[in-house]
Formats: C-alpha cells, sequence, structure tokens
C-alpha cells in the first residue's frame, strides 16, 4: 500500500454497525418461536427453497412459531441467483396475505430473496430500483422484522447488511441494502446443517474463506473487520475438511458455521474483491453455483492479489495454520496462495470449464467484472486485461507464478 493510499484510507469515512441480533447453539432452532414473537410478529412468510422444504428441514421452525401461535404463509419457491420476478411475486403474496413480518430457512438465495421481499414491502416499485448504483434510490424505511435461520455455512447473509438479486433482463447481479435490510434476528443452529451434502459442505464453506480473505485485504478494511475476518479463517481453516469428510460431526459444523457468520461481518460494512466481482457477473449471465463459482476462482485471484499486500497474505498464512516461522514475508504469501490451491484440490471443486463456463467468454466475463463496484476495493489494482489474465489462470492458459 502506498502513503497515498494509506492516507486515502485513513481519511475515508468508515461504519460498521451490526443491526441483527446473533442467537446461536446446538438446539437453538428451540427458541425460535418465542424469539420471533418478541419482535412483534404474529403472521410471517416463510421464505425457503423447494428442496430444503421437501426435505423436511423447515418442519421444526413452523413447529416452534406455530407453538407461540405464529401464522405462517409458506413461500417455498426460492431459486438459485434469485431474480426480480420471483422478489416480485414474495412480496405480493406478503401484501395479500397481510404479513407482518418475514423468517427465511435456507442458504444465500433463501435469505437474500427475503430481504429483498422486505423491500419492496416497506418501499414503493420494484426493489429493482433500490439498486446500489449511481442515480438509484436509497432505501429509507426499515424492512419488516425478518429472522434468518442459516442451513449452510456459507454467505453469511443471514448477518450482510446486503441482498443480491438477478436481473434476468440484463444478465446481471446486483445488490441492494445497507442497514435498513439488514435481518433483526438470526438463529443458528449447526443441527440444521447436518443434511448439506459434502460438495454443498465445500462450496459454501470455500465461499466463507473467500469473504473473510477477500474483506480482510480489501482497500478499505477496518481494524473490527480485520478481526472477524481472521478469526473466520482460522475456524474455517480448522473445521472445513473435518465438515466436509463427516456431515455428522456437529462440532465441524458449529466451528463452520461460526465461521460463515464472522466472515458475513466481515463482508457487511464494505466490500469483497476480484473474485466476488468476477463470480457476481458471472452468474448473472449463466445459472452457476456462486459458492462453487467463488471457490474455483479462489486461488488464481490470490495468486494475482498477494504482491498488493504481502504482509496481510502473510498474515492469512498463519490463520490457516501454517508455520510461517522461517518464512520471509513473501513466502509466506505464497504459502497462503498455494493452501487454497490444495484445499481447493481436497474439496474436489469442480474447475470453471466442468461448470459449463467457456474459455471463449473470458473477454467478455472481465469486461463485466471491470463494471462490479468490489473490483474497486481489490488491494491489487485490476483492469480488463489483469481480469482475463486472472481468468486465463482459472482455465490454465496461462502458468503458475507461486
Amino acid at each position: 500500500m502506498t502513503l497515498n493510499m494509506k492516507i486515502e484510507h485513513m481519511t475515508k469515512f468508515h461504519q460498521f454497525e451490526i443491526p441483527t441480533a446473533i442467537k446461536h447453539g446446538i438446539g437453538a432452532i428451540n427458541h425460535l418461536g418465542e424469539e420471533v414473537k418478541k419482535l412483534g410478529v404474529s403472521k410471517a412468510l416463510l421464505v425457503t427453497d423447494p428442496g430444503i422444504y421437501n426435505a423436511g428441514v423447515v418442519d421444526p421452525v413452523i413447529k416452534n412459531l406455530k407453538e407461540e401461535e405464529i401464522e405462517v404463509v409458506l413461500f417455498n419457491k426460492v431459486e438459485p441467483n434469485p431474480p426480480v420476478r420471483l422478489v416480485a411475486e414474495g412480496s405480493s403474496l406478503y401484501k395479500k396475505e397481510e404479513c407482518d413480518g418475514l423468517v427465511a430457512v435456507g442458504g444465500g438465495s433463501s435469505m437474500d430473496t427475503a430481504k429483498a421481499i422486505g423491500v419492496e414491502a416497506t418501499h414503493q416499485g420494484s426493489v429493482l430500483d433500490y439498486e446500489a448504483a449511481e442515480g438509484k434510490k436509497p432505501l429509507e424505511n426499515r424492512i419488516p422484522p425478518l429472522t434468518t435461520i442459516p442451513t449452510t455455512a456459507g454467505t453469511g447473509s443471514e448477518v450482510t447488511q446486503w441482498a443480491v438479486i438477478t436481473d434476468e433482463e440484463r444478465e446481471f447481479k446486483f445488490n441492494t441494502g445497507g442497514p435498513l435490510i439488514a435481518a433483526h434476528l438470526t438463529i443458528i443452529d449447526p443441527k440444521l446443517h447436518v443434511s448439506m451434502p459434502p460438495r454443498v459442505t465445500a462450496m459454501t464453506g470455500v465461499d466463507a474463506l473467500a469473504h473473510a480473505i477477500e474483506c480482510y485485504t480489501m482497500k478499505f478494511a477496518q481494524p473490527i473487520t480485520d478481526a472477524v475476518a481472521l478469526m473466520a479463517m482460522e475456524y474455517a481453516a480448522h473445521y472445513i475438511r473435518r465438515a466436509y469428510a463427516d456431515g455428522e460431526d456437529l462440532e465441524a459444523r458449529y466451528g463452520m458455521a461460526q465461521a460463515a457468520m464472522l466472515a458475513g461481518l466481515s463482508y457487511g460494512s464494505e466490500s469483497a474483491g476480484a473474485a466476488h466481482a468476477m463470480s457476481q457477473t458471472l452468474g448473472g449471465i449463466i445459472p452457476v453455483a456462486h459458492g462453487e463459482c467463488v471457490a474455483a476462482m479462489m486461488g488464481p485471484v490470490m495468486e494475482f492479489n498477494w504482491k498488493g499486500n504481502p504482509a496481510k497474505f502473510a498474515r492469512i498464512a498463519k490463520a490457516f495454520g501454517i508455520d510461517t516461522s522461517n518464512m520471509t514475508t513473501e513466502e509466506a504469501a505464497k504459502a497462503s496462495v498455494n493452501w487454497m490451491y490444495e484445499l481447493v484440490e481436497d474439496l474436489s471443486i469442480p474447475s470453471l470449464k466442468d461448470q459449463g463456463v467457456s474459455k471463449d467468454m473470458i473477454e467478455r466475463l472481465s469486461k463485466e467484472a471491470m463494471k462490479d463496484p468490489q473490483t474497486v476495493g481489490n488491494p491489487h489494482d485490476l483492469t480488463q486485461e489483469k481480469y482475463e489474465w486472472i481468468y486465463n489462470r482459472c482455465f490454465n492458459l496461462t502458468p503458475k507464478t507461486v
């Protein structure tokens, strides 16, 4: 970081808020009804996806809500990379049924959908009008009381201040948010995570690591985001392989749930970097799984980024559990990059090619990534050509440098 960059960073007016009450523990779901009732909710729109619903994961949620005489209206149509039309359908049902609260059960798509439904329930027009972009409207009203119940350990959407929604017409994923969109309450119960298959455990776990790494190394990081990001990395590095190998390992599930939440806090008040700029723009064009896409990109992104802040990447190596005592800063930074490559291989993360992305799209994808606001915070300055280098590394079209 140059002197001018340091001065610019220190004079930036930073903000960190935690609007969400975080309640957790094995069996925490048993307290759901009473906690939602405390928020003043009497009729909740339950937002989830068909897979979670059909697997019976929401059964204890509905049971606990009904035990506290909270009426439940079911909206179990959530799709990956949730589109604007889905949000409109959900908010229409919310208004028609005269609900007064939201409960989201599932992964990031369910939680982001619920947040966006909350935006439309409390604002005029479409969530599209409130895109976090120049010329768009800022949120003005707090969304209705929202309780998030994550069943994956990845996005951290249970505590973030953002919803990522897909505009199908533009083939573009956009953010909407700020403190007014954050959940009022999150209930984190690792028992709800044991149904995650290994592939989902892998992709969501690396996504949590990616949040922590990118938020820790981005140009606008703060001491408080550094603290939660480092702890997220330590938890994830310690537990991710265990959770992947044994889905019933409650200690590992608990550790990964905490990693995702802490990483979500690091992401909540600022931004991420190249991997998320690339994955969000790619996900608006091709229906890839966000976490799997990020996971496939993390090695190449870290390989590109470490020179932007070698000291922080060396500290990441320590968080990963690497003994750096006899390494130079550069050696430790490179060791963190290689650790990520090894993790992705250990977890059998499919390559972008295997996820259905063609190398012929590299130029277009690089142009699109430059439009994403997360490009601005990346520790190593980006251009379209530099994005093309990262994509070329993802497809092994250019030699490894570490």
